[in-house]
């Protein structure tokens, strides 16, 4: 077979991966116009909980997290807030005592993550009060907390669940075209991703703040053992892994800050690619060894392939323009033709995707028309960014600051 025949082959089973992948995740979304599924309590309840914040130079934010943890509409005797003060040079610490937490300070600058700090509490949490608490939540120090938070993840500690997703919102939507798409991201995710596959019986995953575990998952575990630098990544494909599914809290709300430079989204979303590929790593061995091949698993390998696929789409793009070669002059516009076309449905079809979960959420299409304009450029910079990750493996894990400091009734208005 001549070498230009080979390419062509190649480049059609590249092709049909991709639309396979394409496909697969559009019939997903459209299973967000499902209806939420009701489960029965099994247990009627109030479960001790407790609220752990790891904040590394946070003390423009932390006590307006706090301040939100402290009115949450639950019983104050249940629900204890912890701060792990993460390699602090500056007042974080103390702001969060005065504010009301209980503080754990901790110096490592060799192993400097959130990963790393949870296990580092987590060690002490067993070996301190192993049966103190029923559960716990992990929230970041920008976030702030709706009052009902902990009473919904109360809720699903009574209907069954162990493992526990919320709806992760962003309080700085309106600051500029950056953050408004970073706002319409996590918007579709939610309701396209955790809200459509929980309805469907398969697994969230956990997204790195407002989210609730059981102790009993930490116990059996003998504390939290993550080391990529996406620490929720890998913990959620850990336990699916384990036969464990991660639910979804629709109505736990949680606000979180997003970034508002062009900077900033770089390196968030390259520290997010370069841990996604090291927890790919980690948990494909992980789910391959599983015993039983259900939906679920199928479900979350197929997720962690993602940057596989987009390898496979760099691949089809270089092999595409070697086969021009072949071609005449009219064939290589016809095929310009068809890509230039592509890439307007593309961008049409990004579009009247985010005009369609801001109707499902009910958000005003007016507070983020620059995001919407401009999705179709904040997808092909996340491209961009994903495809460096692939090579910048050794990444190291960077803070990003946190200014917005207002409160939850601030935002609730």
């Amino acid at each position: 077979m001549k070498t230009m025949q080979v390419i062509l082959v190649i480049k059609n089973i590249l092709t049909f991966i991709l639309m396979f992948y394409a496909i697969y995740q559009v019939v997903f979304a459209f299973l967000a116009y499902m209806r939420p599924v009701k489960k029965k309590k099994i247990i009627n309840k109030k479960h001790k909980f407790m609220a752990i914040v790891s904040a590394r130079n946070e003390e423009k934010v932390i006590a307006n997290l706090i301040e939100s943890l402290k009115e949450q509409h639950y019983p104050k005797n249940k629900l204890d807030i912890y701060v792990i003060a993460d390699n602090c040079t500056d007042k974080t610490a103390e702001i969060a005592r005065k504010s009301g937490a209980i503080v754990y300070e901790r110096f490592d600058e060799t192993k400097r993550s959130k990963g790393y700090a949870l296990e580092w509490f987590f060690d002490r949490v067993l070996d301190e009060f192993p049966d103190k608490y029923d559960a716990f939540c992990v929230f970041d120090a920008d976030n702030l907390v709706t009052p009902g938070f902990i009473n919904k993840m109360n809720e699903k500690l009574c209907e069954g669940e162990k493992l526990v997703q919320g709806y992760r919102d962003i309080k700085n939507v309106d600051d500029n075209w950056i953050s408004a798409n970073s706002a319409i991201y996590y918007w579709t995710l939610n309701k396209m991703y955790h809200y459509a596959r929980y309805n469907m019986g398969l697994s969230a995953f956990i997204q790195g703040t407002g989210f609730m575990v059981s102790m009993d998952i930490i116990k059996e575990e003998g504390g939290w053992h993550t080391t990529a630098l996406t620490e929720d990544i890998e913990f959620s494909f850990t336990q699916i892994a384990r036969g464990r599914k991660i639910a979804w809290a629709h109505d736990a709300v949680v606000f979180d800050e997003q970034p508002t430079s062009l900077s900033q989204v770089w390196n968030q979303r390259l520290r997010w690619g370069v841990g996604h590929i090291q927890s790919m790593g980690k948990c494909i061995p992980k789910l391959y060894q599983c015993k039983k091949v259900t939906p679920v698993i199928i479900d979350a390998f197929i997720y962690l392939m993602s940057f596989p696929i987009l390898f496979v789409s760099i691949i089809t793009s270089v092999l595409n323009f070697l086969s021009m070669s072949t071609l005449t002059s009219k064939e290589i516009i016809s095929q310009l033709g068809v890509q230039l076309f592509t890439s307007v449905l593309f961008i049409l079809g990004s579009i009247l995707q985010v005009i369609i979960v801001l109707k499902l959420e009910k958000r005003s299409l007016k507070q983020v028309w620059q995001g919407i304009v401009t999705y179709p450029i904040f997808l092909g910079i996340t491209y961009v960014v994903n495809a460096c990750a692939i090579f910048n493996t050794n990444m190291a894990w960077k803070p990003i600051e946190h200014v917005k400091a207002v409160k939850i009734s601030e935002l609730q208005k």
